[in-house]
């Protein structure tokens, strides 16, 4: 009677310690999972906001490689120019690309935001597409041409229309021109600024004869920038799309072995056999 007491107690105690350690361990588990959230397995995460075209594909082109160095890449694609930065600045993603330098260098002026460039990766030519005309001479007198609404991209589209000869600006704007530096405009167009994900679209207005549309959002609306009627050439051309991270990230391993991953030999094929000179290596 008693040793079956005294073994009923030995064996009540034993699952007592089991279950202690099991909870223990469960907790210890619980704390290490929290205090490393930037790792999935064996790899560490590494998240990239970008574009879908062609952004997200070349990252996706990468993510094999930078599997074999321990980073697992995972992409959020955005479809417009301004969550991406502000995403990047409040640390939900941890790197963006979409955009080039003078956007980047505009956006952290206007809002005091601490971001910077890691380097070029592409160029995206800008050019004017039509479906109202085949040649940039046959475009109708009077209509629309779309361009750009944020600073830098809209400058840069007034460019293209002023090396077309469709407008003029004021000696020496350049690429930083407003639609107000326009001191001649012979055909009458009126120039209207939009949110740059939409200028595909506004092509099948009947009053639109054009737009001046990035390579990135013009092959998502099903445009080939082979149709362009002009197109912005790579020679010299500061607009290069980049890797941006937080000022404070910058050195950081994972950031830099995404940023050699970007800029190796691999990829500059797959950009250049892929995209056939609408998108263009800037290394």
């Amino acid at each position: 009677m008693f040793k079956s007491k005294r073994r009923l107690a030995t064996l009540i105690l034993g699952s007592l310690v089991s279950l202690s350690l099991l909870v223990t361990g469960c907790g210890n588990n619980t704390a290490s999972n929290a205090g490393n959230t930037a790792s999935s397995g064996n790899l560490t995460v590494l998240k990239v906001g970008a574009s879908a075209k062609p952004h997200a594909e070349i990252l996706e082109h990468i993510k094999p490689e930078l599997a074999k160095q321990g980073i697992d890449l995972q992409i959020q694609v955005y479809n417009d120019y301004v969550i991406p930065n502000t995403a990047l600045d409040a640390g939900e993603i941890d790197a963006n690309f979409f955009q080039h330098k003078p956007y980047l260098d505009t956006f952290c002026k206007d809002r005091n935001l601490k971001l910077v460039s890691l380097g070029q990766v592409h160029l995206e030519p800008m050019g004017l597409y039509s479906k109202k005309a085949a040649k940039v001479d046959e475009l109708p007198s009077g209509n629309t041409i779309a361009i750009p609404n944020d600073p830098s991209n809209s400058g840069r589209a007034l460019a293209v229309l002023e090396k077309a000869e469709l407008i003029k600006l004021k000696d020496g704007v350049g690429v930083n021109g407003t639609v107000q530096d326009i001191v001649s405009n012979p055909k009458n167009f009126k120039i209207t600024m939009i949110d740059a994900a939409q200028l595909p679209r506004v092509l099948d207005d009947p009053k639109t004869a054009g737009a001046v549309i990035n390579t990135n959002f013009a092959l998502e609306g099903g445009l080939n920038p082979k149709d362009a009627l002009t197109i912005e050439v790579a020679k010299d051309n500061p607009y290069s799309n980049i890797i941006a991270v937080k000022e404070n990230r910058k050195d950081d391993p994972n950031l830099q072995k995404l940023m050699q991953a970007l800029r190796s030999d691999d990829v500059k094929k797959f950009i250049e056999d892929k995209y056939q000179g609408s998108v263009l290596p800037s290394f």
